[in-house]
């Protein structure tokens, strides 16, 4: 079976390689957009003090005019998956996260995070938080809107897209308005379907080994809810979330739990289930029917995210 792995950008984006801390990072936009606008700077079209509205769940969005090249955009975090212990940042050409670049001219930011063979946890959770720091810090210069600041990622991105809205909500320093954590990979025990499971990419036996690389000897028990989302006790005020998986892959009954426990929380959060036993079948296989299904509703619920959900940060 061929899959589809793309390493490199498409000719209507444009990329730019940044430093953020220890690590490099991809930031890419759409090419047509132009310069981005900053607050404060010629091409944005915020007032200093705009209208406000109000968006979901109470979160008060500003009225941006809408610019043609200058408009602030939603700035988007976006994780590779690798299963904690392999991938890099260019994963994120063959990723939804184009999409939202190329569809809704979102930014977005790509981490090289360290991995779990050289650096285990907490390495990766850190680096993926020192770059939504630097996302807020630096949004007038990446042209995003500060209220808008989103995290996604697949697979094991997905499962660092889950800890990271934990650790921006217990700590206080950004507000995440939308989450995507994609089939994420959130528990470090055994779940009814990622036990025993012999599906295409990722199986058990992979499992494992992700989990044991980047926990090291915790494999066993529930650990903190930053190194396994799923160990969470306590879901309120997480970002609204969108997710999708297959109802044959390891990831199906984590993912599932980890909707439900945002709904009993109060938090808008929804999942759909494809059938399909391959593992990222989206990205591996963007040409089956129900790939571009998944697609379509991925991008339905991204759309709704950027007219809903808004989460102001000073």
């Amino acid at each position: 079976m061929k899959y589809n792995i793309r390493l490199w950008p498409d000719r209507d984006v444009q990329v730019e390689k940044v430093r953020i801390g220890g690590i490099s990072a991809l930031v890419i936009r759409r090419k047509d957009d132009g310069a981005p606008g900053t607050e404060g700077r010629p091409g944005a079209e915020v007032s200093p003090r705009p209208e406000m509205s109000t968006g979901a769940q109470g979160r008060l969005r500003p009225e941006v005019s809408p610019g043609a090249q200058g408009r602030l955009r939603p700035g988007v975090l976006w994780i590779h998956g690798g299963g904690y212990i392999t991938g890099m940042k260019e994963m994120v050409y063959m990723s939804r996260a184009m999409d939202l670049v190329k569809k809704f001219g979102a930014v977005v930011v790509a981490p090289d995070y360290r991995l779990a063979l050289q650096a285990p946890y907490p390495a990766a959770l850190r680096d993926c938080y020192k770059t939504l720091l630097y996302m807020k810090g630096h949004a007038a210069e990446l042209g995003i809107r500060k209220d808008q600041i989103m995290v996604g990622g697949e697979s094991a991105g997905g499962g660092l897209c889950a800890a990271l809205c934990m650790v921006a909500r217990d700590k206080g320093k950004v507000k995440v308005a939308f989450q995507m954590p994609l089939y994420p990979m959130l528990d470090n025990l055994d779940t009814e379907s990622s036990r025993d499971n012999h599906g295409k990419v990722w199986n058990t036996r992979r499992n494992h080994f992700g989990w044991r690389m980047y926990l090291r000897g915790e494999v066993k028990e529930r650990v903190s809810p930053y190194a396994a989302a799923a160990g969470q006790t306590n879901w309120k005020d997480l970002p609204p979330a969108y997710t999708f998986v297959g109802d044959g892959e390891p990831f199906y009954a984590e993912t599932l739990d980890f909707v439900r426990h945002l709904q009993e929380a109060g938090v808008e959060a929804s999942v759909d289930v494809w059938h399909s036993d391959m593992h990222a079948f989206d990205m591996l296989r963007p040409d089956l029917p129900e790939s571009r299904k998944a697609i379509r509703k991925f991008e339905g619920a991204f759309a709704y995210a950027v007219e809903h959900y808004f989460a102001e940060n000073e």
